[in-house]
């Protein structure tokens, strides 16, 4: 006979229910279908019943997004799926780690605060370190944060300049047959960078800026030959650099400057035996004091579920396929 279960938790305000349940009761759901547990609500009480190690887990569940709502923050599924990945671990005592820390505000009033375990620790490497590469799947946040930590840094004054590039690699398309003058032909190239400073300050901030030329947003190759004092760096897709390209933009760091170096090496776009560069500096760079190598995984993934899933996938088949 199977047995079942039973615990309360108590809610102290009305507004508190509201947020945990989430409109149509759709994060209460995500948690009965985990768990196959029922949760009902009767008054100030919640009611959870089912297997008793399910309903221990749904509880520590609903405990962990009480705790976030305490802090302010909005829930989302990506935090209903996210608290209950670290309860399935048994280490959701981590979770007040990643609570409370604003980074900036975007143009529209928008707090970006990092979401994730693997999220806050790549703050605290930019923070505390002159280099940081942060290498993961698409969707962890990489670009968007540290765009948010060079806007930071940028209004509070501890540099002058914004400098935002990638490598212009074709993944499938000619930059020759593309339409217009250079700039016009590289811009799609670096539209993922220009999207994410465009929300951090809004268009007319950003044009002011890039006229003035506190803010560039350039393809690698016009890094060559520069050394950039005071400025915030960022290379976005460096999976995509020859390891020439990636030592040429690591040696172009200047005095009081800050340089973050993104990628995934699962997307690697260079021809046929072309080796990364990133792959390279991740190797050879790992232990040098001031230069932290910051590694994300598919937990850390902000979109839709469906792409944790579809990275798992892809994890899957290539780890058969090298068996």
């Amino acid at each position: 006979m199977i047995s079942v279960a039973e615990q309360s938790i108590s809610i102290d305000r009305m507004e508190h229910a509201v947020s945990l349940f989430g409109s149509f009761d759709e994060n209460v759901k995500i948690i009965e279908h985990e768990y196959d547990v029922g949760v009902i609500s009767r008054g100030s009480e919640l009611k959870i019943t089912g297997e008793p190690e399910a309903v221990n887990k749904a509880t520590r569940v609903i405990n962990g997004l009480l705790m976030l709502i305490n802090k302010g923050e909005a829930l989302s599924e990506q935090n209903v799926r996210y608290v209950m990945s670290l309860v399935n671990d048994d280490s959701e005592e981590k979770l007040s780690e990643i609570t409370g820390d604003c980074i900036c505000v975007t143009s529209k009033g928008k707090p970006v605060k990092p979401k994730t375990l693997g999220q806050k620790k790549y703050i605290e490497a930019i923070k505390n370190n002159t280099i940081t590469l942060g290498v993961g799947p698409a969707g962890t946040g990489k670009t968007y944060l540290a765009v948010a930590m060079a806007v930071t840094a940028f209004r509070a004054k501890e540099v002058n300049r914004i400098i935002l590039t990638r490598p212009a690699v074709e993944a499938g398309e000619r930059l020759g047959f593309l339409p217009g003058d250079l700039q016009q032909k590289v811009d799609p190239y670096l539209r993922p960078l220009y999207d994410a400073l465009f929300d951090m300050l809004g268009a007319e901030s950003f044009q002011k800026y890039q006229e003035r030329g506190s803010i560039e947003v350039a393809p690698l190759a016009y890094m060559r030959g520069r050394t950039l004092d005071d400025s915030f760096i960022i290379l976005d897709e460096a999976q995509n650099t020859t390891k020439e390209q990636m030592k040429m933009f690591l040696t172009r760091l200047g005095f009081n400057s800050k340089m973050v170096v993104t990628g995934d090496i699962t997307q690697i776009d260079l021809p046929d035996g072309k080796k990364s560069g990133l792959m390279q500096a991740m190797r050879i760079l790992r232990n040098i004091p001031d230069i932290a190598v910051n590694e994300f995984t598919e937990k850390d993934v902000v979109r839709h579920r469906l792409v944790q899933d579809i990275i798992k996938a892809y994890e899957k088949s290539e780890e058969g396929r090298k068996r």
